[in-house]
């Protein structure tokens, strides 16, 4: 954490000239007073109050740090960009080795996102949703399985036939039920226990009565 210390002639003078020179807030610093002042005898041998005061790091700079010294581990070298917005933490990475990251069906960017959301979410009142994402992979899946449900939907008001779609997290699940939640012949379901929860598109009898 980047710090600075200050005198003053009491606690509140030195953190105000802390405060400018850090360009935070008081909810944005943490003070420790290295000694405390006194007023002397009759004004003679007076001491100035002596605190530190310390810029906490914010949830990007946590972060960042974070994924910083993950992707070290890993030998790869990426820029990182993050946006704080409506309680929702949104990272961008971006390098020449992303695929990596990636993994089969994100499965590497998932695990990721869920230690990122650990690490900020520790100790903290109000819970963060982090979105981890490169190579705008998040955007592109989304439309790969809507246009999957589209199809298998197509394929179960044909055939009559339930269909079970892999395992996949809360998120890509939410993508499916939300596809087809307006569709006509056909209704949705979650089934089974994490991480083998799967997706069910079955028929639904009663809304084709209705139509």
């Amino acid at each position: 954490m980047k710090f600075v210390e200050k005198s003053g002639k009491s606690v509140e003078e030195a953190l105000r000239l802390a405060l400018i020179e850090l360009e935070a807030t008081r909810e944005q610093v943490e003070i420790e007073v290295l000694e405390e002042g006194s007023k002397g005898f009759l004004g003679l041998g007076a001491k100035e109050t002596r605190i530190r005061v310390s810029k906490k790091n914010s949830v990007i700079d946590i972060a960042k740090y974070f994924l910083m010294s993950v992707l070290k581990e890993m030998n790869i070298q990426a820029d990182i960009e993050a946006e704080l917005a409506d309680d929702v933490l949104s990272i961008s990475m971006a390098g020449d080795d992303m695929a990596i990251l990636i993994g089969k069906r994100g499965q590497t960017l998932d695990s990721l996102q869920y230690l990122v959301s650990l690490v900020v979410n520790k100790d903290r009142d109000h819970y963060l949703r982090v979105v981890l994402d490169t190579e705008n992979y998040r955007a592109k899946r989304k439309e790969t399985l809507e246009a999957l449900a589209e199809k298998l939907a197509a394929k179960v008001r044909k055939s009559r036939k339930n269909v079970i779609l892999e395992p996949m997290n809360p998120y890509e699940r939410r993508i499916i039920h939300s596809a087809l939640q307006n569709n006509p012949n056909v209704s949705t379901k979650s089934e089974g226990d994490e991480p083998y929860r799967k997706v069910v598109i079955y028929y639904d009898y009663k809304k084709n009565k209705v139509n």
